[in-house]
């Protein structure tokens, strides 16, 4: 356990809840805050948690916010909290909607947790992290969307299905926006170290990629109501426990680019190396293909349009 360590968890949806239970069940902090609009809603999960944390023989103590007050001294914010996108809604209510709601918990974090370092988990994530960036003021490190590490996980998912060897020793790696606008950078792909390229066709790639691209689609049709919330809850996780263990492992993350590729004054998910300062490097020390670049330059694109979209509205003060 990071002795001493809180973590709060804004949001007590499916995927909220699994992360905060994810990281009680592993023992990563001391203290686990719930942070829900519905504030009977987390006090029960935040009980139930608790009685499994002493089923697991754990020492994390779960409560749920009973104010924004509660979430001083924090030192991972996981915001997760959003609204999903429901009959007759469009793209640009959506992103309206959750830009709200993101903006609410930013000023909470501000005034209450100002030293975290705040993990976004909401959608459309690499805007949702752009809004709490700015509304938080925090540094541009201190701000991080989880997206890669979901992304690169459902690549390494798809691998394994179309070879049917190397589960738990596949490393895939993507870049770029969340879903339809990621790039795959495939030489650093491997399977038990061997590269990808080596183990299957171009075609049988293309078609792993598109599969990755739609994985969250796919989970959704099938369940019929609802969404992915296993994988993306540990995947959040994963980027927790870097944090809260300062690992300095590197993964990809929506983070605030500054020219690192080509990209200015705009979030897009490229490798960082996490550790207790949050993004403490970017590592943007390696040459994208044409295709690489061409495909991520669409990829920020599409987010600098809906973040336009935020300033046209004078969504920001």
């Amino acid at each position: 356990m990071a002795k001493g360590k809180k973590v709060t968890v804004m949001g007590t949806g499916n995927v909220g809840s699994t992360v905060a239970f994810i990281l009680a069940m592993n023992g990563a902090c001391h203290e686990i805050v719930l942070r829900s609009r519905k504030v009977s809603v987390a006090r029960g999960k935040a009980l139930d948690m608790s009685q499994a944390a002493n089923a697991a023989r754990q020492h994390t103590i779960v409560r749920a916010a009973q104010s924004p007050k509660d979430i001083a001294g924090s030192d991972v914010v996981v915001m997760t909290a959003g609204a999903p996108r429901t009959p007759g809604m469009s793209r640009d209510d959506l992103l309206v909607k959750n830009a709200e709601i993101a903006k609410i918990y930013a000023k909470e974090i501000k005034e209450y947790a100002p030293n975290a370092i705040v993990i976004v988990v909401a959608n459309p994530l690499d805007v949702i992290t752009y809004v709490t960036l700015k509304e938080t003021g925090l540094d541009e490190c201190r701000v991080l969307g989880m997206a890669g590490i979901l992304d690169s996980a459902r690549m390494a998912h798809f691998i394994y299905e179309q070879l049917g060897i190397g589960a738990g020793q596949i490393r895939a790696t993507v870049m770029g926006g969340h879903g339809d606008t990621m790039v795959p950078l495939t030489r650093f792909t491997t399977v038990a170290g061997i590269p990808i390229d080596d183990l299957v066709t171009r075609t049988q790639l293309d078609t792993i990629v598109d599969k990755t691209k739609n994985g969250g689609k796919e989970i959704v049709e099938l369940l019929g109501d609802g969404s992915a919330y296993y994988a993306p809850a540990k995947s959040t996780a994963v980027m927790v426990e870097s944090i809260l263990k300062d690992t300095k492992q590197i993964h990809s993350c929506a983070v605030y680019l500054n020219g690192e590729f080509g990209a200015e004054n705009i979030v897009s998910g490229v490798p960082v190396m996490i550790g207790a300062g949050g993004a403490e490097k970017i590592m943007d020390d390696f040459k994208l293909d044409d295709c690489q670049k061409e495909r991520f330059k669409k990829s920020v694109a599409s987010v600098q349009e809906m973040v336009d979209k935020l300033y046209e509205l004078k969504f920001f003060e």
